[in-house]
């Protein structure tokens, strides 16, 4: 499995992660700032975990390696996690995972602006299938009165593709430290606002796998794909995550999508299964042979 790939299949996965977070914010009845605050503190401990059994003695280098592109990276993240989990508590699951699938044409010009970046006419072609599919979704949503909430969401999605040109800009810096450190941030951050030590058992074992699972895993797998695939195939890809949140708690909690929510959904995950099939056709083609 080429370099590439790999980078495809990590941020499925990823998307796969992130796609959780509906679920648990609606599992768990507790306000956003404590939701926040152990969900970076547990996330935050499993990555330097992570990082600590691939570096051993050297740990700090690691860390201190990641110079300011990986601060910056960081700083971006853990701003779109605060508007991400906020934006949840004040609009529909839907709403939130259907704004952060423009990340990609936020990206796309984004990086033409700022780096130059040109894509593959694949690429752009299911990015604006994507953009259709998205579209039709945001058309049953608007008229609910989740503006608010919304532009959370959408402050979210630009901070994640500045993140995702910063990590695609400098593929040779350690980022996993960096996604360490995003975490981290955010207890550090949220702690003025929280009754972060009321919590009962249960709800902290729920914490502790919306921090492990959701958020640790998944920033771990975004961050090392992230270096190996474009910024803007990368955020094309986790556009996955609106149909599949969309999904989790339609499942989990009944909460029924709407005729264009489910319809949109659809158009985005085969956009995005079309891509990747069509970007890995020259590959599959040379295993073959």
């Amino acid at each position: 499995m080429d370099r590439h790939t790999q980078g495809i299949l990590l941020i499925l996965l990823s998307a796969v992660a992130y796609s959780s977070a509906g679920y648990f914010t609606r599992l768990i009845h507790l306000d956003a700032w404590t939701m926040l605050f152990w969900r970076g503190l547990f996330a935050g401990l499993m990555i330097f975990c992570v990082i600590a059994v691939q570096h051993r003695r050297e740990t700090w280098h690691a860390i201190r390696a990641i110079g300011r592109p990986g601060l910056l990276a960081a700083l971006c993240s853990t701003g779109a996690t605060i508007l991400y989990i906020n934006a949840f508590r004040r609009t529909a699951v839907a709403d939130v995972a259907v704004i952060f699938a423009v990340a990609p044409f936020i990206t796309a010009g984004l990086g033409w602006l700022w780096l130059g970046v040109t894509e593959a006419w694949s690429t752009l072609v299911a990015s604006v299938l994507a953009l259709a599919g998205v579209t039709l979704m945001m058309s049953g949503a608007v008229a609910d009165g989740h503006l608010f909430g919304d532009l959370l969401a959408l402050g979210m999605a630009l901070l994640m593709s500045v993140m995702m040109l910063i990590i695609r800009r400098h593929h040779e810096t350690p980022m996993l430290p960096a996604a360490c450190l995003s975490a981290l941030l955010c207890p550090l951050l949220v702690w003025p606002f929280t009754p972060a030590l009321a919590v009962a058992t249960p709800d902290m074992l729920k914490l502790f796998l919306f921090g492990t699972t959701q958020f640790g895993l998944g920033l771990v797998f975004l961050t090392i794909g992230g270096q190996m695939v474009s910024a803007t195939e990368n955020a094309l890809i986790n556009t996955l995550e609106t149909p599949l949140a969309v999904a989790w708690v339609w499942i989990c909690f009944s909460e029924v999508p709407t005729v264009p929510s489910f319809a949109g959904g659809i158009i985005v995950m085969a956009a995005v299964a079309g891509h990747v099939w069509y970007s890995n056709r020259p590959r599959l083609a040379a295993a073959a042979s």
